[in-house]
């Protein structure tokens, strides 16, 4: 069986190039644990149960870092470990309770949105540069829009609170733009300025 090789590697791959089970079970806890300490940058919003965290921020990032497959799998780890009860969701929380509520599709959108960043990382070389960066960022948040806010209102919608269409747009999206703006040009600062700091002829990929 033929297996595709993209491009691009994503940056911890190039750091530690040398696959084992035991490099991926390392780096996929620690991009659990990245984005559990992340998480806990947390804003509280009165108009809405959904707040300002740092948790997409270590989302994508860890996506771009590691790639789409470990990215994903970081993602997946992390909604177990929270799921169990481990206090790694926004505010210091945790239990399937949290991942059944009014914010459970943004949570579940995470192992997406990572693996969506990491994939085009390793298809486009999308964090070499910033604006290529900014965009995987703005595309990973996307993602978790188009699963969080609709999770959002068919939750409200179960117990008779649904907002309307805009009302929802306010209370799931709109108020976390120039957020969500801030943390993608962040990150679209780190990673390319992290790619200049490794030698060229690396491995990472074409230019790299």
């Amino acid at each position: 069986m033929n297996t595709q090789v993209l491009p691009y590697l994503p940056l911890v791959k190039v750091l530690w190039p040398r696959r084992s089970l035991g490099r991926d079970l390392a780096l996929v806890l620690s991009g659990s644990l990245f984005v559990a300490l992340l998480a806990q940058v947390s804003l509280p919003l009165p108009f809405t149960p959904v707040p300002i965290t740092g948790q997409t921020l270590g989302v994508l990032l860890v996506g771009a870092a590691l790639g789409s497959r470990l990215g994903f799998l970081a993602l997946l780890a992390y909604l177990v470990e929270g799921g169990l009860g481990l206090p790694f969701f926004a505010g210091g929380t945790g239990g399937l309770a949290k991942i059944l509520g009014p914010t459970g599709g943004y949570l579940l959108s995470y192992p997406l949105a990572a693996g969506l960043v990491g994939l085009l990382v390793e298809r486009f070389g999308a964090d070499r540069s910033f604006f290529k960066t900014l965009l995987a960022m703005l595309a990973g948040n996307l993602l978790i829009y188009a699963l969080g806010v609709p999770w959002l209102g068919a939750f409200l919608a179960g117990v008779g609170k649904y907002p309307g269409l805009a009302g929802l747009l306010l209370m799931g999206m709109i108020p976390f733009l120039p957020g969500d703006l801030v943390k993608a040009v962040l990150a679209a600062l780190l990673l390319p300025s992290a790619w200049r700091l490794i030698p060229p002829h690396s491995g990472g990929g074409p230019g790299k």
